[in-house]
């Protein structure tokens, strides 16, 4: 991908990428893309390897991105909590010509190396012809169902997709992303750091988000947009009152990788004046599939309409498409579905049949085209024969105005198979009994699926994209059942 050169060569003293630590112009940026490139080649990478990065979010990550990208490399980003031996099953996973971490660690490329380094033109490595079908990342699962598998997107995978969202968000070269979410995630590099670039605009990449802080950063930096998951929204909503931040350069905000409760939205968009546009997809879609549109209708409660160029459809388990208004398995078709499990023919055949991405969704399309989606098939409980999805009775919780976040998840019991049990935490300050959330859920729910059980708590166990972990929760309620 050549867009650094082309940024430097349309416009070279624009502003183009930025963190905490320093501020590059688009000529800037270039020059440390062909040294960064130049440095990884004397590594010995060359075309179709791939580079592994353990890095926070800093500008030097995204340097190092299109560095592999001009040399016809794929990068894989790896979560840098990630402990010793995950990090060596990634890197082992894919094959990794190298791995590039801050410090340098035994065995891998430091960022010492890349730091201050004056290379010559004539040095310079060459690029690369890379084409369309290349692979250009190697994005891992979180695992919830095994070990981590690697998601393979090519050039044309990220073109299309890039194409979609700046089309769908209406980017152009006025655009700032502040990017908050982690450059390991698909959603992180596609939406905050490629589309605006591509839209020839600029971003800042924010440090680790810390709520009380972030606004101030908002008012200095000035974004026009960030995407955020819903657990960040929850925490910004609940910050003292008195602080009336600045928000009036967002033009609108984006909320992805989880659905976003309608109430969460609504106090959102109340307090800080700004629109939140909620849309959905999966690492192995490339990043997004539907979108509410900007401009309107935005239908809090569905997660958009299909973007242009991708065909999302509801399907039952014989593989007939269901008719609009019908639950079953939401699956994709597009130019942005992955090519596939790296190394993993056997679980790629299993996802993608027949050119469909079967996304493990439940869903269904309401009477004007938007997708509401029901639950994770794996998360719906079956009490005595009755499917329960769980996203039902987290909606009513989070109609309580005490509530601030809700999740539901099934506990085993011996004559009914499965019973529901729900873990809250309340709006901070606002005092609140289990048994008071249970008669809320009794006037609004059949008996089947009221919570046997409500578990007040001070915080919900997250993944390492922000998303509610439900199987800790499982493993926890299973292990207090154990020993009772």
């Amino acid at each position: 991908m050549d867009l650094p050169e082309f940024r430097a060569t349309g416009n070279p003293s624009g502003p183009c990428i930025a963190d905490e630590r320093e501020q590059l112009d688009n000529a800037e940026f270039a020059r440390r893309v062909r040294v960064a490139a130049t440095i990884l080649h004397r590594h010995g990478v060359r075309s179709g390897d791939v580079v592994a990065v353990v890095l926070p979010n800093r500008l030097e990550l995204v340097v190092i991105l299109f560095a592999a990208w001009r040399l016809g490399a794929a990068v894989t980003p790896v979560r840098p909590e990630s402990t010793a031996e995950e990090v060596s099953y990634q890197v082992g996973d894919c094959w990794a010509r190298v791995v590039v971490t801050e410090g340098g660690a035994s065995g891998t490329l430091g960022l010492a190396e890349f730091a201050g380094a004056e290379i010559d033109r004539s040095d310079v490595a060459p690029a690369a012809q890379v084409e369309s079908g290349c692979a250009a990342l190697v994005i891992y699962t979180s695992g919830t169902t095994g070990r981590p598998k690697g998601v393979v997107l090519d050039h044309a995978n990220i073109a299309a997709m890039c194409a979609m969202l700046m089309g769908a968000l209406e980017l152009d070269d006025t655009d700032h992303s502040l990017l908050i979410l982690p450059l390991f995630h698909v959603n992180g590099i596609i939406a905050s750091i490629l589309s605006p670039m591509l839209a020839g605009g600029q971003v800042t990449i924010a440090g680790r988000f810390s709520a009380s802080v972030f606004f101030d950063l908002v008012e200095r930096v000035r974004p026009t947009y960030f995407s955020a998951v819903p657990s960040i929204y929850a925490i910004l909503v609940v910050q003292p009152v008195e602080h009336s931040p600045d928000t009036s350069s967002l033009r609108r905000v984006i909320c992805g990788a989880a659905p976003m409760p309608a109430e969460l939205i609504e106090r959102f968009e109340t307090r800080f004046g700004v629109p939140i546009v909620e849309g959905y997809g999966l690492s192995e879609g490339t990043c997004a599939s539907t979108l509410n549109p900007p401009r309107g209708p935005r239908k809090p409660g569905t997660v958009g309409l299909p973007l242009p160029g991708q065909t999302v459809a509801i399907m039952d388990d014989t593989g007939r498409l269901l008719a609009r208004g019908t639950r079953g398995e939401v699956v994709i078709r597009g130019a942005n579905v992955m090519r596939g499990y790296l190394g993993r023919e056997d679980a790629t055949a299993e996802t993608v049949i027949e050119g469909w991405l079967h996304t493990g969704d439940v869903g269904y399309f309401d009477q004007d085209g938007y997708l509401v989606l029901v639950d994770r098939i794996k998360d719906m409980i079956i009490r005595g024969g009755e499917n329960i999805y769980p996203k039902e009775i987290e909606n009513v919780l989070y109609a309580h105005p005490a509530v601030l976040e809700a999740a539901v998840v099934g506990a085993p019991e011996p004559i009914l198979g499965e019973v529901p049990v729900a873990h809250v935490v309340a709006m901070p300050g606002t005092p609140i009994e289990a048994d008071a959330l249970v008669e809320h859920c009794r006037r609004m729910l059949s008996r089947a699926k009221v919570p046997v059980e409500i578990i007040l708590t001070e915080a919900l166990p997250r993944n390492a994209v922000g998303k509610i972990d439900k199987r800790q929760l499982r493993a926890l309620i299973a292990d207090v059942m154990s020993r009772d």
